[in-house]
């Protein structure tokens, strides 16, 4: 938030009473419900005036890590990402508009992707670019098939 009150008091804590109040156990199962929906969505859903999107990310993170699912986090913050740059699904042609759109997703993808897990993130953007999905793909979570051909999960 501009005026700040998304860091004031403690925020982690702020964010956990949300997601519990909303029935969620963690907030991956929060973000997880809403597979398409951007981080700034469901920071707004879970206090449009005090949490911010980072604030959700960081609170991902933090949970995959402990997981040991930053894969699946990588992949389904890839969805998100599309959905909100390209909604209506893969270009048929990647003319300059479409290149820009899609550009607009992978670029803060990967600038989101947890360092450990950032030069697989490059690789996925060079093979999705190089070999294109299908006209009007639109993965609907982590669990696409072509997404986890493409980042499989690794972790042990």
């Amino acid at each position: 938030m501009i005026d700040g009150r998304s860091w004031r008091e403690n925020w982690k804590a702020r964010l956990y009473e949300r997601v519990r109040e909303r029935g969620y156990d963690s907030l991956t199962a929060f973000a997880e419900a809403r597979p398409t929906a951007s981080l700034v969505a469901l920071a707004e859903e879970l206090g449009p005036d005090d949490v911010a999107g980072i604030q959700v990310y960081d609170g991902l993170v933090v949970e995959a890590v402990r997981s040991k699912q930053v894969t699946r986090l990588v992949r389904g913050q890839l969805v998100r990402e599309l959905w909100g740059s390209i909604p209506e699904g893969w270009p048929a042609v990647l003319d300059d508009d479409n290149r820009f759109k899609v550009a607009k997703a992978l670029g803060p993808w990967i600038a989101y992707t947890p360092d450990t897990h950032k030069e697989r993130a490059r690789q996925c953007r060079t093979s999705l670019l190089a070999n294109p999905p299908p006209a009007g793909w639109r993965p609907l979570g982590p669990d696409d098939e072509l997404l986890r051909t493409l980042l499989p999960d690794e972790e042990a």
